[in-house]
């Protein structure tokens, strides 16, 4: 009788542990691929609070729509099409590798928070102190590349425009940022896309500078808040460029480069013809 309760009691424990195990797992996915635009009873970031979103649709519904929302917006199913308007036309992105079981898991977790006095996906987990000019300065050299993120990281301007700030402008991989501040929400939405950035491109690349304890690459005070405080700046400052001027230098520019290399190599080498010549001239003299 004594092992038969030794035994139920480590079936019990291991059960408890595996559990707990998975609900680590499905926290650790929502942190890293829904936490960057929506938190669990702490208002709307770029995307909807998801605190009881399983009494708002059905769960065949959210199961699919957290599968594939491109393709539920494409079929143009009015729920969707409705979130996509009233969230300033930003669509959610795919998330690699969902599946109907990965997605039941994470409103499972959603769910459970929901029923929490105060989820541990509540806060964005950006400060609210005032923005200062050492905040807008650091947050424009972070942009051009000339201060390298505390964890290290690439510059935004390699995939991004933003504004006037650089003459030839910026990358064109990524969207342009000129008015990122209302598009994605401001401080709360841009702030918590930037702890944790969830788009195909963006993911991997900051993965490889996060920090281990808190999963993300940009620290909240020292990257954050000066790219919030830039980009806010960038938006005040007017309407998004004319880029056509920019590309026309950049094209110039590049011409001109070529023209002025062949021209050193052409220098370089200009007795390369004449050393040959004369020595095979002198061979058959």
């Amino acid at each position: 009788m004594r092992r038969f309760a030794i035994a139920l009691s480590s079936a019990l424990l291991l059960g408890a542990s595996g559990a707990s195990a998975w609900a680590d797992g499905d926290a650790d996915d929502f942190k890293q691929n829904c936490a960057s635009c929506h938190t669990i009873g702490g208002g709307r970031l770029v995307g909807p609070d998801l605190k009881d979103v399983i009494k708002r649709q059905q769960r065949e519904w959210l199961v699919r729509f957290i599968r594939d929302p491109v393709a539920m917006i494409g079929s143009g199913d009015a729920y969707a099409v409705k979130l996509l308007a009233e969230h300033r036309n930003v669509a959610m992105p795919p998330v690699a590798g969902m599946t109907d079981k990965r997605a039941g898991q994470l409103l499972d977790l959603i769910e459970a928070e929901s029923k929490l006095e105060k989820s541990r996906f509540a806060s964005s987990g950006v400060s609210d102190r005032a923005f200062t000019l050492e905040d807008v300065s650091r947050g424009r050299r972070l942009y051009l590349g000339l201060d390298a993120p505390t964890r290290g990281g690439p510059a935004c301007i390699a995939c991004h425009q933003a504004g006037e700030t650089a003459v030839l402008g910026g990358g064109r991989l990524g969207p342009d940022l000129s008015d990122v501040w209302t598009r994605l929400g401001g401080r709360k939405g841009l702030g918590a896309w930037l702890l944790g950035p969830a788009t195909p491109t963006m993911k991997p690349l900051f993965a490889m500078h996060a920090d281990p304890a808190l999963d993300r690459a940009l620290d909240a005070e020292k990257d954050v808040l000066p790219l919030l405080a830039f980009l806010q700046e960038v938006e005040r400052a007017g309407p998004p460029p004319d880029t056509t001027s920019q590309r026309l230098v950049f094209v110039i520019l590049g011409v001109a480069g070529a023209a002025a290399c062949l021209v050193l190599m052409d220098f370089a080498w200009r007795r390369r013809l004449t050393g040959v010549r004369s020595r095979l001239v002198g061979g058959r003299v």
